[in-house]
């Protein structure tokens, strides 16, 4: 009876001093992870209530098993000897899931994951894919570059903020069906023949495109700030639903087509109004420009290239100047009897056929060819942002003119 009353008391010491390792191990600020045993110790954790680090020592496999949740950060950085990485059960991340510079990493797999506030992934030179079953349809915010990856599925949000997707040398295509971008789309210097869609996407705050070599945008309707395509592959550009970009209001917001060699056609029926620049250069098989509901500009229209005269037919404010130069034939005419003081273009006007139209001449002077009957004209707003980069002649030349 004696022995009785000291074995009951002993098993409540032994639980509750498990009861407190337990707890302690799934409670820190930051728990360090060098090897599977450390990451073994949080199998009993439903929560990890802290951020986890797997350190630089850490190599071969690394697998988070047990934990539903972890509230801070998951990162795991230098760790050159890592080949393997991920979890059976972590469904959501609280903090930034940072992977940096794992030059052996090959397999990521993270079955359950389906919420990140941000991911921040660089450096992964021998990940060629995902293993996310379940697909990440959350994140605030979301950065892969130069990896080794040739599709990014297992990723597939809702709405984000920050979309950073650049230097994945391997990359072939790459779609979501985010339908809102709150801060910015930036995709850039990947593979060559990268195909990129937004099937769902309505608005976004900015938006650039750089080597794409395709763009499906169907159900884009408005730009909040500017909109850039740069240096692309791709033959077409449509954007059948979008109504806007920028702000009118404040002169801000860039509509650019710069430098996108093989580019033949431009289709954005109804768009009305660009808040700053709309800007067309270097685009050398481009032959025609139109903007049929096009009516107000409130930065400038600088088209250059070789093209026939741009039809502009409803266009009835450009608060900035006008300089159109192409060297095909193109009749200026109709774009002069809109220029100057209380009429459609307010700014600095120039119109002309020209030798070479992609080095802008210092003229400031009205010029115009006689061809056919030209169509009414229309103006690049200063503070374009990313846009105007390589293009510092043009950038001169405007600022001066305006």
């Amino acid at each position: 009876m004696f022995a009785q009353k000291l074995i009951v008391p002993a098993f409540a010491v032994i639980g509750a001093v498990a009861a407190q390792t337990t707890n302690s191990v799934c409670s820190q600020a930051t728990a360090t992870i060098n090897s599977q045993a450390d990451a073994t110790a949080f199998a009993s954790c439903s929560t990890i209530s802290g951020s986890v680090v797997v350190s630089s020592a850490a190599s071969g496999v690394i697998s988070i098993d047990g934990p539903q949740q972890i509230t801070g950060d998951l990162t795991c950085e230098n760790a050159g000897g890592l080949t393997s990485f991920g979890s059976t059960s972590i469904g959501s991340i609280g903090g930034t899931f940072t992977l940096n510079n794992l030059t052996l990493l090959s397999t990521l797999s993270m079955s359950d994951l389906t919420s990140v506030k941000t991911i921040a992934w660089t450096a992964l030179p021998a990940l060629s894919s995902l293993t996310f079953p379940s697909t990440v349809s959350k994140a605030t915010s979301v950065t892969i570059s130069n990896t080794f990856l040739s599709t990014l599925d297992g990723i597939n949000l809702d709405t984000v903020a920050t979309l950073q997707i650049d230097n994945n040398n391997r990359l072939k295509t790459f779609s979501t069906q985010v339908s809102n971008v709150t801060s910015a789309v930036n995709i850039n210097s990947n593979g060559n023949s990268l195909d990129v869609s937004f099937p769902n996407l309505i608005w976004a705050a900015n938006m650039t495109l750089r080597n794409v070599s395709s763009i499906t945008i169907p159900s884009l309707a408005t730009i909040n700030g500017s909109l850039g395509f740069y240096g692309n592959y791709m033959t077409n550009i449509a954007a059948p639903n979008l109504t806007s970009v920028g702000s009118t209001a404040t002169g801000a917001g860039s509509l650019a087509f710069v430098a996108n060699g093989k580019l033949a056609n431009i289709s954005m029926p109804l768009l009305k109004t660009v808040g700053g620049a709309d800007q067309i250069a270097n685009n050398t098989a481009l032959t025609g420009i139109s903007f049929p509901a096009l009516t107000t500009v409130g930065g400038a229209i600088d088209f250059s290239g070789n093209f026939s005269t741009p039809e502009l037919p409803a266009l009835t404010n450009v608060k900035g100047g006008f300089n159109v130069q192409s060297t095909a034939q193109i009749d200026c005419s109709g774009f002069q009897s809109e220029a100057g003081s209380g009429k459609v273009i307010q700014g600095t006007f120039i119109c002309k056929t020209t030798a070479d139209a992609t080095t802008l001449g210092s003229s400031t002077t009205s010029g115009s060819s006689s061809t056919a009957t030209s169509t009414k004209g229309a103006a690049v707003s200063y503070g374009v942002n990313e846009g105007l980069m390589g293009l510092s002649v043009i950038g001169g030349l405007l600022q001066m003119l305006l």
